[in-house]
């Protein structure tokens, strides 16, 4: 998927700790902070810092944005929504079925993350 991967400070925090390093440094080498947001910085030869291999090398402690996809407001919003990220996504209407109640769950904690991109 194309775009930002997003912080929350909890995720910011959790990702330093499971590295073993301080905050203040994971963030000075490898976040972006503006005004409004945390964003992971992007290298060059792949969308997210830590994917390796295809997976995700922070797995345990992913942020947010990543942890609840594809349950994001936006996606959930209409079958349309869903059916255009999920010609994107390899991986979704795969598995089992997700009842709504839970794909909403999901959705809420992202509004709650993110409340600057859900205005």
């Amino acid at each position: 998927m194309e775009g930002e991967v997003y912080l929350t400070e909890e995720d910011l925090v959790r990702i330093a700790d499971h590295l073993a390093i301080p905050a203040a440094d994971f963030e000075r080498k490898s976040v972006h902070r503006t005004a409004r947001s945390l964003r992971l910085r992007k290298p060059p030869d792949r969308q997210c810092l830590f994917l390796r291999d295809n997976r995700c090398s922070i797995h345990p402690v992913k942020p947010v944005q990543c942890r609840v996809f594809p349950f994001w407001p936006e996606n959930i919003k209409s079958a349309e929504a869903w059916n255009e990220t999920a010609q994107r996504c390899p991986g979704m209407n795969k598995g089992e079925l997700v009842q709504i109640e839970i794909a909403q769950k999901q959705a809420d904690e992202m509004l709650r993350a993110y409340p600057q991109m859900y205005p």
